[in-house]
């Protein structure tokens, strides 16, 4: 059931990766925080595709967030929460991962001279995720914490084009995110950078 948010319900559509199962079982109660994410890719069927594929032998398993928003505001969940989704290093265990339909820096992730995020997050992009985020929070009563996952990953890489040059990995959900907004409408405390 979604809360009540004053905003329209859910679109949520369930898309079990293939690989779903094979994910580590937990309690949904040990969820605490949420990672904000944007795909930094160009669309949502790109973003199905990179989810889709198996990284990891051992498990036969890849990386990918729980819930996807594409751009028109749909919803749709590959990972249900009661497994762990390979999201944000470090942070798994305990936490739900949002992707945002956005190009980010694609598809030059790491060159020193595309790093800008130019994309905005469209009206309905973040209304959907603010709806998403009161549900989250009436199912599950441990979570209590947010971050974007370039607050929790800021390992610095050599720049693609220039190895003498060092980049930060991951800048999701970037500059255009509104966190002020997303705050304002959600009961969750963000986690400091």
């Amino acid at each position: 059931m979604v809360a009540s948010t004053g905003m329209p319900p859910l679109n949520l559509t369930h898309a079990p990766l293939p690989y779903e199962n094979r994910l580590q079982a937990r309690d949904p109660a040990s969820i605490e925080l949420v990672v904000i994410h944007c795909t930094e890719l160009p669309d949502l069927a790109t973003a199905r595709e990179y989810g889709e594929r198996v990284l990891y032998a051992e498990s036969g398993t890849g990386n990918s967030g729980h819930y996807y928003i594409d751009r028109d505001g749909s919803v749709l969940r590959y990972v249900s929460e009661d497994r762990i989704a390979h999201h944000v290093r470090g942070y798994n265990p305990r936490s739900i991962g949002i992707e945002l339909v956005n190009i980010g820096r694609y598809p030059d992730w790491l060159d020193s001279r595309r790093q800008r995020m130019d994309e905005d997050y469209p009206p309905a992009q973040i209304d959907a995720l603010i709806g998403l985020l009161a549900d989250l929070s009436a199912r599950l009563p441990g979570l209590r914490e947010i971050a974007g996952h370039e607050d929790l990953d800021t390992t610095q890489v050599e720049a693609s084009d220039d190895p003498s040059v060092l980049v930060q990995r991951k800048l999701d959900p970037g500059p255009w995110f509104p966190w002020p907004r997303v705050m304002a409408a959600c009961a969750l405390r963000r986690l400091p950078r």
